[in-house]
């Protein structure tokens, strides 16, 4: 997009800008500056007014002027054919240095006598405006002869190219592009003011109608006006070939000349391509699909917003003109474009950005221009299609806008930039508006956009750099909490010499059933199975575990001490955890200290290394059912009173079955394991004696009831006890011996003999009550 500074000021005030203020300001704010090119007019070019212009007398192509210089008459000869009908020149006298150092000096053509230059924009360093020399109006300010042509602010302008996002299709106009700056340094828009000469009272109505067809998903507005004549505007000229837009006549360049400037589409159609055989125009939107929307008389003469055919276009000739403003949406108006693979021409780039949707203005605009440069007599009012399009709304928290670009904007702050950027307001709070978005937004869908609008106007170099810095949110809750003790757990196996198994949360239903584990009921059974032998959720993973020892022997290992943690399911896909455990073979490895050979894995030693995992805990006997427990050599585990698994020798049969060594196995419900919130307790000062008790029992009566017994004495003092012997023999017949070690410790005073007896005694009087023990 290219502008100029001049072409700018229309729109707003830039007399106390600079162009370096420009620069950096539209750089800021998301325009980037190409390029910047600021025309510089040689010194001693100056505005000359033709006074007579004859034939040179030996060169059919010259022409010898006489020319008002202001300090007096010049005689220039002059070879461009178009200067016979120049009125006002740009002159280089006699001294003035041109670009390419061509230097102005007193010259003789042909023999006649030339004092300076007439010249084309070309030769000054403007870009070029066609064949011959530049003819000048007062469209570029009040024409002064002699006056420095270079002293003319649209003359020597500055030339700004624009790279633009494809987003960004609102600044593809002058008056898009002075919106922004006007947002960014804070100045208002120049009002613009317009109200057509009363030429023709006769209403449009009169004389034309319109009928539309379908769903027209288009803006359009028409104008119906008379032209007689078209005059030629040298500032249009100019400002077209500053910007690259190429026109051919005074009516299009008028017309380009009004779309750039305003960003609203316009066409200008030949009206009798329209006139029925009654005279009305009549025009004819019709919506063949969504998005295209065909302009027809009894054939199609423009696709709006896409193309127009060429013999419907209007010329300096036309007499009876047709203008039509129009808007589409742009995201459309693309996807059907490109489904009907449409041809298109230079307004569809527009178009197909986002143009402007302001159609009165543009039609002012354009009129306003057609007024002062032509002879033209519109019709009163327009025929208009409307489209009720429900805008978007973006709710705008100051708190949440200042979260995003990391800097305490005020909500007034924030409301002015976007009022100033075409954004309706409205209140929604203390903290809060509503932005209604501009159509000629289309880009902008939710609150990061209205963010990134906020920070190209207030500058991103003036946001405050700050380090970055991820702030989360604390998150330690019972998840993290779960996942730290199961790492834990995992931790201590491997300590223990465990080695972790992974398997899968599937098991083989048959296998299941067999051993008596429960399975999953029919109706929630696995629908697609990955394999026959996983066809079923497991209810157990010491299944996985036992097929993971059968491998390892069969790879010769010779201790196999495996761990897994993972779900289970019951009967109704209830899923909880388990801490499974498997030793099998060796308790060792074969080293020097055993002499190489190495015991077998037993109860006790399993029983400590699963101690190392889980801590302490009680066992009981085995309450369980199933097929891999070992008759004998079971029992429940107890952390906190409460059964919370079982550890036990597999079962002989399953031994044999999966050809494995002797092997013990272990499952937890981790749910019990998980570390609980414990009450700190008061640690006595006073130092504590142990004391050791043997007495005899009834050789059936396991050490768990002695224990019972002893936990559920109400003695202070007693802070722990656990057996350290147990002793058969014929001698004491159906009677076994069992030495109980107590600690004493009192935590208010030095113990002295006669409470260290009492106590023993008390534990004696229970022992003889409960358990029929005597003193040995």
């Amino acid at each position: 997009m290219i502008v100029t500074r001049s072409w700018l000021n229309e729109f707003i005030d830039l007399s106390d800008v600079s162009d370096d203020k420009l620069y950096e300001t539209f750089n800021a704010i998301g325009l980037e500056v190409d390029s910047l090119n600021q025309i510089e007019i040689a010194e001693k070019v100056i505005i000359g007014k033709i006074l007579s212009c004859e034939k040179h007398p030996d060169a059919d192509k010259l022409n010898v002027c006489q020319i008002d210089v202001g300090t007096g008459t010049r005689q220039i000869v002059c070879g461009a054919a178009n200067v016979v009908d120049a009125e006002y020149v740009a002159v280089a006298t006699i001294g003035a240095v041109l670009p390419g150092d061509f230097e102005i000096k007193h010259a003789k053509l042909r023999g006649v006598e030339s004092e300076g230059m007439v010249c084309a924009s070309s030769e000054l360093g403007l870009p070029d405006t066609g064949k011959g020399i530049m003819i000048l109006d007062e469209s570029i300010g009040k024409l002064e002869v002699g006056r420095e042509f270079g002293s003319y602010e649209r003359i020597a302008d500055t030339i700004i190219e624009l790279e633009l996002t494809a987003n960004r299709g609102d600044c593809l106009s002058i008056y898009g592009v002075a919106r922004d700056l006007s947002a960014a340094l804070d100045i208002e828009m120049k009002p613009f003011e317009y109200k057509q000469a009363e030429k023709m009272k006769l209403g449009i109505a009169r004389e034309a109608e319109l009928h539309t067809q379908g769903n027209i998903a288009a803006d359009l507005h028409y104008k119906l006006a008379t032209v007689n004549t078209y005059e030629n505007n040298f500032l249009i000229q100019l400002r077209l070939a500053m910007v690259g837009v190429e026109a051919e006549g005074n009516l299009a360049s008028v017309l380009a000349y009004a779309t750039h400037a305003t960003g609203v589409i316009l066409r200008v159609y030949d009206s009798s391509m329209f006139r029925n055989d009654e005279g009305k125009v009549v025009i004819n939107p019709t919506a063949v699909s969504e998005g295209i929307i065909e302009i027809r008389d009894h054939e199609v003469l423009s696709v709006v917003g896409v193309n127009q055919e060429e013999k419907a276009i209007a010329t300096d000739k036309t007499e009876s003109i047709l203008i039509e403003a129009s808007y589409i949406n742009p995201d459309l108006l693309v996807e059907a474009v490109a489904s009907a693979k449409l041809k298109t021409d230079d307004l569809y780039y527009k178009t197909s950005r986002g143009s402007n949707p302001d159609l009165s203005f543009g039609l002012a605009f354009l009129a306003s221009l057609l007024d002062r440069y032509s002879d033209i007599s519109c019709y009163e009012g327009s025929l208009n299609v409307d489209v009720d399009r429900e805008h978007e709304t973006v709710g705008v928290s100051a708190r949440e806008i200042s979260s995003i670009i990391g800097m305490d904007v005020e909500l007034g702050r924030i409301a002015t930039i976007l009022q100033k950027l075409g954004f309706e307001i409205s209140s929604m709070g203390d903290d809060a508006i509503a932005a209604i978005v501009p159509l000629f937004r289309h880009d902008i869908k939710h609150i990061q956009d209205i963010a990134e609008e906020i920070v190209r106007i207030i500058g991103i170099n003036n946001i405050e750099a700050k380090p970055l810095a991820f702030v989360e949110k604390n998150r330690l809750n019972d998840t993290t909490d779960r996942y730290k003790a199961k790492k834990s757990f995992k931790h201590r196996a491997v300590g223990a010499g465990f080695y972790e198994n992974v398997s899968y949360i599937f098991s083989q239903r048959a296998d299941l059933e067999k051993y008596g584990f429960s399975v999953v009921e029919e109706a929630l059974e696995l629908a697609n199975p990955i394999a026959e032998e996983l066809n079923t959720l497991r209810s157990t993973i010491l299944l996985n575990l036992l097929n993971a020892v059968k491998r390892n022997v069969s790879y010769t290992k010779k201790s196999i001490p495996l761990f897994e943690i993972g779900a289970v399911f019951g009967s109704k896909r209830e899923q909880s955890e388990v801490l499974s455990l498997v030793f099998s073979g060796q308790v060792s490895t074969e080293n020097v200290s055993n002499a190489g050979k190495p015991k077998m894995i037993d109860f006790a030693a399993f029983t400590q290394k699963v101690g190392a995992v889980v801590g302490h805990f009680e066992l009981v006997p085995c309450s369980q059912k199933n097929g891999l427990i070992h008759p004998y050599q079971s029992a429940d585990i107890i952390i906190d009173g409460k059964v919370c698994g079982f550890m036990t020798k597999l079962h002989p049969t399953v031994q044999e079955a999966y050809g494995i060594p002797e092997t013990f196995l272990a499952e937890l419900d981790l749910d019990a394991l998980l570390p609980r919130h414990i009450n700190a307790e008061a640690i006595s000062k006073f130092q504590g004696v142990y004391k050791d008790l043997s007495v005899v029992i009834d050789k059936s009566m396991h050490y768990y009831e002695v224990a019972k017994v002893l936990n559920g004495l109400d003695l202070p003092m007693l802070k722990e006890s656990y057996p350290v012997d147990i002793y058969e023999d014929e001698k004491l017949g159906d009677k076994k011996s069992l030495t109980v070690r107590f600690f004493i410790q009192s935590m208010e005073k030095t113990l002295e003999d006669s409470d260290i007896e009492a106590v023993m005694s008390r534990i004696m009087e229970a022992l003889e009550e409960e358990c029929r023990a005597e003193l040995r």
